[in-house]
C-alpha cells in the first residue's frame, strides 16, 4: 500500500506541475484579480453548490430557481477571463478523467472478464 500512496503523490505533483493545471491556475488568478469578475464567479459558484445540495437532499427545485441559475450562467459565460476560467477547467478535467479511467482499468477489467464468463 505504502508502494501505491507514494505514487498517488508523485501523480498529485504530475498533476500540478501539468500546463492544464498552471493555465488553470493562471486562469483563476486572473478572475480573483478582477472585482467583478471575482464577485459573478462567487456568485455563480454559490449558486452552483445551492443547486447541488438541494438536489442531493432530493428537494424539488423550483422553475424560477432553475431559470435563474441558466441566467447566471449565461452571464459568467459572457465573461471573458471567467469564460477562460472555465475552459481551463474542462481541460484539467479531461486530463483527470483520463487518468481515472487508467487507474480504474484493472477493475474494468477484472468485472468485464466476469461478466464475460457468465
Amino acid at each position: 500500500m505504502a508502494n501505491l500512496q507514494e505514487q498517488a503523490n508523485q501523480l498529485e505533483q504530475a498533476l500540478r506541475e501539468s500546463q492544464e493545471f498552471q493555465d488553470l491556475k493562471q486562469a483563476y488568478e486572473a478572475v480573483m484579480a478582477d472585482e467583478v469578475a471575482k464577485q459573478m464567479f462567487e456568485n455563480f459558484r454559490e449558486t452552483q453548490l445551492n443547486l447541488q445540495e438541494k438536489h442531493m437532499q432530493g428537494v424539488d427545485i423550483p422553475e424560477e430557481e432553475i431559470e435563474q441559475a441558466r441566467q447566471i450562467v449565461e452571464t459568467v459565460q459572457q465573461h471573458e477571463a471567467i469564460s477562460r476560467l472555465m475552459e481551463e477547467e474542462q481541460k484539467l478535467n479531461n486530463v483527470i478523467n483520463e487518468v481515472s479511467q487508467t487507474i480504474t482499468k484493472p477493475l474494468e477489467e477484472l468485472y468485464g472478464a466476469n461478466e464475460s464468463n457468465e
